[in-house]
């Protein structure tokens, strides 16, 4: 069956969907995009979604393209269009089509949503978390406020692909005073020895993932204690456990830092067991 994209209120054939040459997404990267896992046909945590979808333009100054009860229906109608049970969907706002110049088009420009859907295969997902991810650490080189989730994400492409040519899964930034910020698509734990859950605080240095607020409400109910500080690398490398979150990758085990082993160098215990228990905790959007 042939992928269908939805695109300015059009949904469309995938291979046939285009935007604008001018339009400030393609020209300036001027927009901002959000991430949905999609599980048995259910959008997750859809509500914190729509929420930071909301703030991103709002800290832009983007309009949004539509109210959230009208963005809910184009969602649902695009994962039921490319028959998505499990997944993800796309969605992605930017600032409209106008002449390129740098200043804000005028009010009158229409913002552009753009919303696609993909299906994946749930046994091999499974399969790859199960195997843990090695991650590479790299200097902090991004714009201040990564706490937008912005579509400029060169950076991140950078560091994901230099982390792919070292044979691993993940980069993770390191600020100028060492310390861990968060990876080129997903945020950053380590477990201490003393089984702490450790996490950056949620500040304009990370993007408050949705999976990582999901994971501290999970942590709190199952009675896991979290600290909300900053950790260096080293004390990363000497942790029992590593895990990376967000909605592609839930909770994933990190086995090692720049080639360095964390704990045995397999997945640990606190990190399967936040997965195995996440979509227990996570909101479930229907159809």
């Amino acid at each position: 069956m042939s992928r269908i994209a939805y695109v300015n209120g059009r949904y469309v054939p995938h291979a046939d969907a285009a935007v604008h040459i001018e339009d400030r997404g393609y020209q300036f990267g001027d927009g901002v995009y959000e991430v949905c896992e999609v599980r048995d046909g259910a959008l997750i945590d859809e509500t914190r979604h729509l929420a930071r979808l909301a703030r991103s333009l709002r800290e832009l100054r983007i309009r949004q393209p539509m109210p959230d009860a009208a963005l809910k229906v184009v969602l649902r109608e695009t994962i039921r269009r490319n028959r998505v049970r499990d997944g993800i969907v796309y969605l992605q706002v930017t600032r409209g089509v106008a002449r390129r110049d740098h200043y804000f088009p005028p009010e009158s420009v229409a913002p552009s949503l753009v919303v696609t859907a993909r299906s994946s295969d749930r046994a091999k997902v499974e399969a790859t978390a199960a195997a843990g991810a090695a991650v590479i650490t790299l200097p902090e080189n991004r714009w201040p406020r990564v706490d937008i989730k912005s579509i400029g994400l060169l950076p991140n492409v950078l560091a994901k692909q230099q982390a792919r040519d070292a044979g691993a899964r993940e980069a993770w930034f390191v600020d100028a005073e060492g310390f861990v910020t968060e990876g080129g698509s997903t945020n950053a734990w380590i477990v201490t020895a003393a089984g702490a859950i450790v996490t950056r605080p949620a500040d304009a240095r990370i993007l408050r993932g949705v999976t990582r607020t999901t994971v501290f409400d999970m942590a709190r109910e199952l009675g896991l204690t979290i600290e909300e500080r900053a950790f260096s690398v080293d004390e990363a490398k000497a942790a029992r456990e590593a895990f990376i979150t967000a909605a592609t990758t839930i909770v994933t085990s990190v086995i090692a830092i720049d080639g360095a082993p964390v704990g045995d160098g397999a997945p640990g215990p606190v990190a399967r067991e936040l997965r195995r228990r996440f979509h227990d905790f996570a909101e479930r959007a229907g159809r």
